[in-house]
C-alpha cells in the first residue's frame, strides 16, 4: 500500500541567468517529481532581493503539489532540481539561478537541523504569502486566514508580472 498523497506548498525565486525562464522551467519540473503531480500554480511576481542589495530583482511564484513522498524526501527532489538549475550557495540571501523552498506540508510541524515546517520566515515575506494566499485565501496559517496575513504585508516592492514582462 502506498503512502497516502499530502498537499505541500513550494515557494520558488529566480534573479541570475533568465530567472523568469528559471520559475516557469521549474514548474513544469515539479509536475514530473516522483510520486507528485503540481496541482496549482500561482502568478509570477517581481520583487526587490530580500537579502544584499546588490543583486537583481527575483521573479517569484508558489506552487501546490500533491505528492506521497516524506517532508525530507520532497525536500531532496527539491534541491537536485535547484541543483540541475546550476544553484550555486555562496552566501546567504544571495542571488540564485533557482531557490525552491517547502513552505508548508498539509499540516505538520517539522523541526529538523535540514527542514522546519511551517518555514519560519514565510509569514513575514510578502513575496511568499502573496502569491500563496493567492492560490488559497481561506488557508489558515498560525490562526489567520492567509489572505488577512498577506493583506498585513509591505507589497510596495512586490508586482505581478505581465505576459509580456
Amino acid at each position: 500500500m502506498s503512502p497516502p498523497r499530502q498537499h505541500a506548498w513550494i515557494g520558488l525565486g529566480s534573479n541570475l541567468d533568465g530567472p523568469r525562464e528559471h520559475v516557469e522551467r521549474a514548474l513544469g519540473e515539479l509536475d514530473r517529481l516522483p510520486l507528485t503531480r503540481r496541482i496549482a500554480a500561482s502568478r509570477l511576481y517581481a520583487s526587490a532581493p530580500l537579502g544584499p542589495a546588490d543583486q537583481p530583482d527575483y521573479i517569484n511564484a508558489v506552487a501546490l503539489l500533491a505528492t506521497r513522498l516524506s517532508p525530507l524526501a520532497l525536500l531532496d527532489q527539491l534541491q537536485a532540481l535547484e541543483q540541475r538549475h546550476g544553484r550555486v550557495r555562496r552566501r546567504r540571501w544571495g542571488p540564485r539561478t533557482l531557490d525552491l523552498d517547502l513552505l508548508l506540508f498539509d499540516d505538520q510541524r517539522v523541526t529538523l537541523p535540514r527542514l522546519t515546517l511551517p518555514h519560519p520566515e514565510m509569514a513575514r515575506r510578502a513575496f511568499v504569502l502573496v502569491p500563496l494566499a493567492e492560490l488559497a485565501p481561506s488557508l489558515v496559517f498560525d490562526g489567520q486566514p492567509l489572505a488577512h496575513r498577506a493583506a498585513g504585508l509591505d507589497t510596495r516592492n512586490l508586482r505581478p508580472m505581465l505576459p509580456q514582462d
